[in-house]
């Protein structure tokens, strides 16, 4: 076909008019814009849900982590850290918990140290833009093998006869936690313990008098166990007889009624006002104290005074409730004139005993003289 411009036939050439027209296309094609208008970019990674944690929070298992969703250009890897976060599970990427050395595979196993923690694992998307760090929620508090918080003790009066308990403390790890128990017999310090009996009660008998007692405890779960021994106890004592009263002193009072035929009395103390006498007309005042042979001081107790040979009156008394009494004697006119000593029979019975068996005491003790008329 040969061109018309202008209503005549152009008389140029073909060949030319063709290269024109495909120059003009490629170069429209070069500068076609897009659908929306703009050159394609690519975008950096955006998390959508963040990572899941699966697995029991327990020493030796092992937790698992999902990467979580994300969005933005492919391809794009990822990359974890797992890291120990305090009870309160730490910021909520995970920035100030502790990062775990090695620790950067989607799985990892808890050890000890984990203990008494929360985990989290952060993960790190990459693509050609950049990259993104998201952390997951903090698991439950790792627990482990029975952790003893709290120390063992013993509860219950430590007295022969009395049923002590073991309270075993407070333990933290996995549960349930079981507890067994050993009592254990020491001397009064403390130690040389010897095993008795097992069980979380236990009776005190004879053999443990005048000695201490402590038990081993020993805490078991799924994944150990743990065994603490108890602080000692005071030493184990002997009941208190019946009608016993504890003294503002601190003594024990006892009723003579409450001796037992296997022990006495005894004269514990005996004092003369004045010592030594100086005048054989003044009365002389005899302090006496009872007690039993187990240390309590004794009521109740009649006591028999009495001068050998018989230079001053003599006299019977109950004792008061701290064991004592105290008797005025009057030197009879067969009292010495001069210096020396002057004897004194003192007794302790209990009304109803025969004369020379039952708990009954005596005691010889004398006075020194310095009379000069």
């Amino acid at each position: 076909m040969v061109p018309i411009r202008n209503g005549r036939r152009s008389r140029g050439n073909p060949a030319q008019a063709l290269g024109r027209a495909a120059l003009a296309l490629v170069l429209g094609a070069l500068v076609l814009p897009t659908a929306g208008g703009a050159s394609a970019q690519a975008t950096g990674p955006k998390n959508t849900a963040e990572p899941a944690v699966s697995g029991r929070a327990e020493q030796g298992r092992t937790l698992s982590t999902t990467q979580g969703s994300w969005t933005g250009s492919t391809p794009m890897s990822f990359a974890y850290h797992w890291v120990r976060c305090g009870t309160d599970g730490g910021l909520p990427d995970g920035s100030n918990c502790v990062f775990l050395p090695g620790a950067t595979k989607s799985k990892y196993t808890l050890v000890a140290a984990d203990v008494g923690f929360r985990m989290r694992v952060r993960v790190t998307a990459t693509n050609s833009a950049g990259s993104s760090t998201v952390a997951s929620n903090p698991t439950a508090v790792v627990v482990g093998p029975p952790v003893n918080t709290s120390n063992p003790a013993i509860q219950g009066s430590l007295v022969t006869g009395s049923v002590i308990t073991a309270n075993p403390g407070t333990w933290v790890g996995r549960q349930p936690i079981q507890f067994s128990y050993r009592w254990l017999r020491c001397d009064t310090g403390g130690g040389n313990c010897v095993a008795v009996a097992s069980g979380r009660t236990y009776r005190l008998g004879s053999a443990d008098l005048n000695h201490k007692m402590r038990f081993n405890v020993t805490a078991s779960n799924a994944i150990g166990s743990k065994t603490v021994t108890s602080g000692e106890s005071p030493v184990v004592t002997a009941p208190l007889p019946s009608g016993a009263i504890k003294l503002p002193n601190g003594q024990i009072s006892i009723p003579v009624t409450s001796i037992p035929s296997d022990q006495r009395m005894f004269v514990a103390q005996v004092g003369f006002t004045p010592n030594p006498v100086r005048n054989r007309k003044h009365v002389i005042a005899v302090h006496v104290k009872i007690q039993d042979t187990r240390g309590y001081v004794v009521r109740d107790a009649l006591v028999f005074v009495r001068s050998t040979p018989r230079v001053t009156t003599g006299g019977r008394q109950p004792t008061a409730m701290d064991g004592t009494v105290t008797f005025q004697l009057v030197p009879l006119a067969s009292f010495p004139a001069k210096r020396g000593n002057v004897q004194f029979f003192v007794k302790a019975y209990r009304t109803g005993d025969p004369p020379l068996a039952g708990v009954a005491g005596y005691r010889l003790v004398q006075v020194g003289l310095a009379t000069g008329r």
